[in-house]
């Protein structure tokens, strides 16, 4: 059966549900007969000073164009014997940030808006401009935070918990899209827990409020004026916003920026162990339901945290801190935002029986290998000899490093390099050595073997 609403009988059924949602205060409007019309200026007049614009500049490398070495084009373009062409330029971007604390002047933003800059200057909604500093940055979330220098009379922004958060629920995006200065949008929490965007630990919020470039670092906020997450990025094939925008939810913001606060890095543990998604092929071999949920742990690292609570190769972690877990991202995401020394309650199906584990996320391990310790190429991943004697495993990349760009991922297992065998880290530093420009990789990748050529 199909019911055709009035405007008017719409508007008094949107108004109820609002209502009931407890928004009313954001809707004290009124039309010219008096009837009562939903609007946010209220509560975005609360929220607006919070959101600044972040402008940034650089000095980059300017490449000497070599006819300007013959003298007949330096006369050709009016150069003057001994005038020297400029050799590096002033490069500017602009993002969008929140302040978190008005009395210390903290301002959040993400990593890339800010990454490799020479200077930050933060404008207010009132276009009051302060200079700003790089407090520290966590790479692998995408977060920066910046300390304003000789600021006054701010105002900072509430925070939601972002665990509480609903697909359906109404968002409203506030930056500074395309250099425009502030601009706000509104829509839904369009999905939850959103991952592959290349970001190392990711659990995005996708909405459909309009995100554009510029945008990165601004705020997504609920319709209480308080923060839920960070506008990150958006997926734009046409190089526009289509309605499919990514914000870092704010608790895992939280997590890096209080740990920036106090040490000026982000310092994570680990567990030491390997994982993978547990498939409906997988999940059957081991004498389940396919439709069973969870993660495998196919390999435990000696001596690691993990090995010391119990956890054992073979083993389906089903749940982390009473959270069910459905991939292996969302594991590592939860281990990524505590602490070392941090305990965890695990739950895991062994031997077709549940039992609880209780592990404390221990210190990175020093038996990993890192960086041009073993070949300039692979500057930035972690490394160690596997277990089982056939290679060399990729335990974590920097996405940030040389290795980053190599192809290679976590989880990956290098057989050989320049066409050598290897067994061991030590083998691997042996074979990378025979060539400095160029490190030829036989990498297994799941059920497959791929070749990486690096140079």
């Amino acid at each position: 059966m199909n019911v055709i609403f009035s405007r008017r009988a719409l508007l008094v059924v949107i108004l109820s549900l609002l209502a009931a949602s407890g928004t009313w205060a954001v809707l004290p409007s009124v039309d010219s007969s008096g009837q009562q019309l939903p609007s946010l200026a209220p509560m975005l007049k609360n929220v607006n000073p919070s959101v600044v614009n972040i402008s940034t500049s650089t000095t980059q490398s300017v490449k000497q164009n070599p006819l300007m070495n013959d003298p007949f084009f330096r006369r050709f373009f009016n150069q003057r014997p001994g005038q020297q062409m400029p050799r590096t330029r002033r490069a500017q971007s602009a993002g969008s940030g929140v302040i978190i604390d008005a009395a210390a002047g903290t301002v959040i933003t993400n990593h890339h808006v800010v990454n490799g800059v020479d200077e930050i200057e933060v404008t207010l909604s009132d276009d009051r401009t302060y200079k700003a500093v790089l407090i520290g940055s966590d790479a692998k979330v995408d977060i920066a935070v910046l300390q304003l220098k000789d600021f006054n009379n701010l105002t900072d922004i509430a925070l939601a918990d972002s665990e509480n958060l609903l697909v359906g629920d109404f968002v409203v995006a506030i930056g500074n899209p395309f250099g425009l200065g502030q601009t706000v949008t509104s829509g839904i929490v369009s999905a939850l827990g959103r991952i592959g965007l290349g970001i190392d630990y990711e659990n995005f919020i996708q909405t459909d409020a309009s995100i554009n470039p510029g945008n990165s670092g601004g705020a997504l906020v609920n319709l209480r004026g308080e923060l839920v997450g960070i506008n990150t990025a958006i997926l734009a094939p046409a190089g526009g916003n289509v309605g499919i925008g990514f914000a870092i939810p704010v608790n895992m913001a939280k997590a890096s920026i209080d740990q920036i606060l106090e040490h000026g890095e982000v310092k994570r543990g680990q567990l030491g162990v390997m994982i993978q998604d547990l498939t409906g092929d997988l999940a059957e071999a081991f004498g389940f339901d396919r439709q069973q949920q969870g993660v495998l742990i196919a390999s435990v690292a000696e001596g690691s945290a993990a090995e010391i609570a119990g956890l054992m190769a073979d083993d389906i972690v089903v749940s982390i801190d009473s959270k069910k877990l459905k991939s292996a991202s969302q594991l590592r995401n939860s281990i990524g935002l505590k602490r070392i020394g941090d305990k965890i309650k695990l739950v895991v199906l062994r031997d077709g029986r549940r039992k609880s584990i209780v592990a404390r996320v221990g210190e990175a391990s020093t038996s990993f290998a890192r960086s041009s310790s073993i070949h300039r190429f692979l500057d930035g991943a972690e490394l160690e000899s596997n277990r089982r004697g056939d290679g060399v495993l990729v335990v974590d990349i920097d996405r940030e490093s040389m290795a980053g760009g190599s192809g290679l991922s976590p989880g990956d297992i290098i057989l050989g390099a320049n066409r050598l065998r290897v067994s061991s880290v030590e083998d691997l530093q042996a074979a990378a050595a025979t060539s400095e420009q160029r490190l030829v990789l036989r990498v297994k990748r799941g059920n497959g073997v791929i070749y990486l050529v690096l140079q």
